[in-house]
This record gives structure tokens, C-alpha cells and sequence, in this order.
């Protein structure tokens, strides 16, 4: 039995879904006890959705000597403090920009082993699977260190609800900040969007998308599915889509539970940053293309018939 802390993130107030599949991963076989722990200053309002998936306590965590929204070095002094004072064996988060970020800064500065992406973690064996070499295989690493810090591919694990009773408590520490890094300013892309890294669906286009227009198409189809629009390398590259909807070796790394490839070559570079999708469904016109013999559903048809129907389609569902 193991006391693991889990960082959770929040968007605008409201939990990321992506935080469940971590606390999920926490649980392990169901005897650790979970602490959530929040800098943001929702606690109470974010409680009854932690207690649904395991967390036993609910940490507000706040700094007396500074202002951690503007200092990511002051958040790593603060989690250190939480990981002594509740006597952390492990402390996982998502493997987000934010939580890459703060991880490793949080190893750093208490000089421990940091295993960041991974897809899946044993805590008894102080275990962590992750992909290497571009994904071409996977690697278990395992660490001895007295606290294990791990952060979590998104949607890398699916959640599973474990109803507990939970405490919210708060936490002030009384760390200073470094002054190491100061946050002036934060930049968010349009309201609606959702992140590439955490998205449930993910709809992708390749280069027979042709223009940044016909992606209307695609988002179309993905804002029904309750998701978001990818791009490969070679949409990106002829202007069709910004870099930050490449998925793949150069991109993103993603693992929606539905993954939809429209135009795809199936190169090994754009498979590196989604081979870990729970279920792939390629459209191509080419019948040989690479991607058929790696996806679980293969359509061989124009995107530009196929996505319009399926759109119809799932209109008439709704």
C-alpha cells in the first residue's frame, strides 16, 4: 500500500478528463491512498468529481511566499513540500505541456529520477512503461528512487470511476520563490478548441486535404464526435494546417480513444505519435496504402465522400 499524489490540472476551474485515466493509474490494484493535489484554487468546487474516480483527500496547495501562478519554479517548491509533508511514496501527473513543465522542474530541484510520458505505471514494482526510439518499441523502466515522479500520456489509460469519501483540505507552504522564471503572460488559442494532446477524437488530415479550407470538412465531422482536427507533417509543411495540429515524430504525440486518418500514408513518423490510439480507422483511395495494415477499421474512398456522409450520419444520430 502506497500514499500517491496526483497533480491535478484544470481548465478554467473544471478538471481536465485527461486527470482521470492518472488517478485510475494511482488506485493500482486498489489499496494506495490517493491525494489530489490543486494549485489552482478550485478544490471544493472539483472534490465530488476526484472523489468519483478514487481521490482520498483533496489538497488546496498555496505558497506563502509568492505567487505561483506567475512562477513554475515556486510550484515545484511547493509540491516538494506537499510530497514531504503527506509522506508521498509517487507523484503523478499528465504529461501536458504544464506538466512536463513542472515535473521537471520538480526533479530537478529535488534531485529524482523523472519517467515523463509514459502509458502506464506499476507502483508496487516502481515500475513505468514509455516509447522509445519514436515509438518504435517500449521500454520499463524502473526506478529506485524513494518517491517515483511519472507523468502520464493523456488518455494512455482509460478511467475507471472507484466512489470514495474524500476530505478538501488546504495546504499554505511556506517556500519562497527563486525568482528563477517569471510567467508575464499567458497565451490561450481560440475558445472551444480542445487541447490536441488530451482530445477523446481526433479527426486527421493529410495532404489530399489540399487546401486550410477543406478542413472545415474535417472539423465539421470532429465537433460531432466530440473531439478535435489533427494534420500530418505534410498538410503542415504545404500551409494547409500551423504546426500545432501535426501529430506525429515532429508534432504531437496523442492517444484519443477514436483516431481518424483521412489522406494518410501511414509513414512511420506520423504512426509514432498515435500508434497508441485505442481504436484507428484510416480513409484512403490508395488500397496499399501503409496505414490499412495498421488501423482497426480501413475505408478505401475519397475523404471527400466518405467524412460528408459520416457527418450526415452522425447528424442523424444525434
Amino acid at each position: 500500500m502506497a500514499t500517491v499524489g496526483i497533480l491535478i490540472e484544470t481548465e478554467d476551474g473544471v478538471v481536465k478528463d485527461a486527470n482521470f485515466g492518472v488517478l485510475t493509474a494511482a488506485r493500482g490494484a486498489g489499496d494506495n491512498t490517493l491525494v489530489a493535489l490543486m494549485l489552482d484554487g478550485s478544490a471544493e468546487s472539483a472534490a465530488e468529481a476526484l472523489r468519483k474516480y478514487g481521490a482520498n483527500k483533496v489538497v488546496q496547495v498555496s505558497a506563502a511566499g509568492g505567487d505561483l501562478s506567475a512562477s513554475p519554479d515556486l510550484k515545484a517548491r511547493v509540491l516538494a513540500a506537499a510530497i514531504e509533508k503527506y509522506g508521498l511514496d509517487a507523484l503523478l501527473g499528465l504529461a501536458s505541456a504544464r506538466g512536463r513543465d513542472i515535473f521537471a522542474r520538480l526533479a530537478a530541484f529535488m534531485d529524482l529520477p523523472l519517467a515523463s510520458d509514459c502509458i502506464s505505471v506499476d507502483l508496487a514494482g516502481k515500475t513505468a512503461i514509455k516509447s522509445h526510439f519514436s515509438g518504435k518499441t517500449f521500454a520499463t523502466i524502473r526506478m529506485s528512487a524513494a518517491v517515483m515522479l511519472c507523468t502520464i500520456r493523456p488518455n494512455a489509460i482509460e478511467a475507471q470511476e472507484a466512489p470514495v469519501d474524500a476530505a478538501v483540505e488546504n495546504d499554505s507552504a511556506a517556500v519562497d520563490d527563486p525568482g528563477l522564471v517569471k510567467v508575464v503572460e499567458v497565451k490561450k488559442e481560440d475558445a472551444g478548441n480542445v487541447d490536441l494532446t488530451e482530445a477523446a477524437v481526433i479527426v486527421t488530415g493529410g495532404r489530399p486535404i489540399a487546401s486550410a479550407d477543406n478542413y472545415k470538412i474535417l472539423e465539421e465531422c470532429a465537433r460531432l464526435l466530440g473531439g478535435t482536427i489533427g494534420a500530418s507533417r505534410a498538410a503542415v509543411d504545404a500551409g494547409f494546417a500551423p504546426h500545432s495540429l501535426q501529430v506525429g515524430q515532429t508534432g504531437k504525440t496523442v492517444s484519443p480513444r477514436l483516431y481518424i486518418g483521412c489522406g494518410l500514408s501511414g509513414s512511420v513518423q506520423h504512426f509514432a505519435g498515435m500508434k497508441t490510439s485505442k481504436v484507428i480507422v484510416a480513409i484512403n483511395t490508395d488500397k496499399d496504402a501503409p496505414i490499412f495494415e495498421k488501423c482497426d477499421y480501413g475505408i478505401v474512398g475519397d475523404l471527400f465522400e466518405v467524412v460528408p456522409v459520416l457527418t450526415e450520419v452522425l447528424k442523424e444520430k444525434r
